[in-house]
């Protein structure tokens, strides 16, 4: 690179605004009259909304933070209870349908390492072989 290249790259540098304690607490007393907070961020200009939140924490007014309250009915409980109890289920037949997997494969190793022979490729060849034989008996 010359060094014309060199002074026409400029460094990016991320932006950090300070605010003041009374900007801070001028926004908290918005939020705490009814606005909303990404109102107040629009209104002054705050990139985001997360600052305003913690600005909130900060001055114990958790209360006006955005929370979700979730109201079930009694058939979700029990439907998600059954659903749970299902995925439990299956989790458990799975693991033992892997574990039987592994079983016979272990099975099978030992067995070729016993007679001296690959029973996959062996059997395999075998019913091809009983396979191609009933389809020329046809």
């Amino acid at each position: 690179m010359s060094k014309d290249q060199v002074k026409s790259k400029k460094k990016v540098t991320n932006t950090f605004y300070r605010y003041s304690e009374s900007f801070k607490l001028m926004v908290v007393q918005e939020v705490s009259s009814g606005s909303s907070i990404s109102e107040v961020c629009r209104r002054y200009g705050i990139k985001n909304m997360s600052i305003v939140s913690n600005w909130l924490k900060k001055h114990g007014r958790t209360d006006l933070l955005n929370t979700v309250i979730r109201v079930k009915m009694r058939s979700e409980e029990d439907k998600m209870k059954q659903l749970e109890a299902e995925n439990k289920r299956l989790k458990i037949a799975l693991a033992d349908a892997i574990l039987a997997k592994e079983v016979l494969e272990t099975l099978v190793e030992v067995v070729d390492n016993h007679y001296q022979t690959d029973i996959k490729k062996n059997f395999a060849q075998k019913l091809f072989d009983d396979v191609l034989q009933k389809k020329n008996k046809k």
